[in-house]
């Protein structure tokens, strides 16, 4: 059954009209009143939402609108017990939209693009803002694709420096802290994970990895160094990796 991301407060009875980018999505399956859909509404643009997803009906079609009848919500979750949150250096290219389209796939809990010595996408001002509401859009069909019910934010473009400088002292109540590196003292990723942990803060670099200065920046905030194991893996293959291994 089609699913769609409306990011409105949804209730078992409502008549509405879905918003702009889910009534073209419908338009473009070609529905017809009468189908059925689901709805979600977990993600970035509505705080507090409890999850789950409502079954809905279409009412009606026109040329720039599609009116839905909402009924029964189900309180399904396929969300991971563990929320990751990636914080990477952009890879250049479409590869970002790859590495967002399947960071969403695998239950990340949000994105954090950022741009590093070494990176090779440079973003600023309205080209970010851009680039920032297109990786939205994609994180939000991944997750229509995919069954998740909620989307992950994907945050502003930021320079390394600047997201470090944010970065409050580590205390037991906030994310573990990981650095993906090659340093010697790395651990593996599953014997660096906490047991306990609810929550990771994972940052890994852009094509050449992070250099030893944003490393030191780093691990001075008490990110941990951790290692995939010995090959040489492409910056959005290695920062997938991790998801992959930290989530299912």
């Amino acid at each position: 059954m089609p699913r769609f991301y409306c990011p409105t407060p949804l209730a078992s009875g409502d008549l509405l009209d879905l918003p702009a980018s889910a009534a073209r999505h419908v338009q473009v399956l070609r529905l017809q009143p009468g189908d059925a859909i689901t709805l979600f509404n977990g993600g970035p643009d509505v705080p507090g939402i409890s999850g789950g997803e409502y079954a809905a009906t279409v009412t009606q079609m026109g040329r720039s609108h599609v009116q839905v009848q909402v009924a029964a919500h189900t309180a399904v979750e396929r969300e991971a017990a563990l929320q990751v949150h990636l914080a990477v250096g952009m890879p250049a290219n479409e590869r970002m939209d790859w590495l967002v389209e399947k960071a969403a796939e695998l239950g990340v809990a949000s994105i954090q693009p950022l741009m590093t010595e070494r990176s090779v996408l440079r973003l600023s001002g309205e080209r970010a803002d851009k680039k920032q509401a297109h990786w939205q859009s994609v994180a939000v069909a991944a997750c229509e694709q995919c069954g998740g019910n909620r989307v992950p934010r994907v945050h502003a473009v930021l320079p390394l420096a600047q997201w470090l400088k944010a970065q409050t002292p580590l205390n037991p109540a906030q994310p573990q802290r990981l650095l993906l590196s090659l340093r010697p003292e790395s651990l593996g990723l599953r014997e660096a994970t906490h047991a306990t942990a609810t929550g990771i803060t994972f940052l890994s670099g852009p094509e050449g990895g992070l250099s030893t200065a944003e490393e030191d920046a780093a691990l001075a905030l008490d990110f941990a160094p951790v290692t995939l194991g010995p090959r040489v893996l492409r910056s959005e293959t290695a920062a997938l990796a991790a998801l992959a291994a930290l989530l299912i």
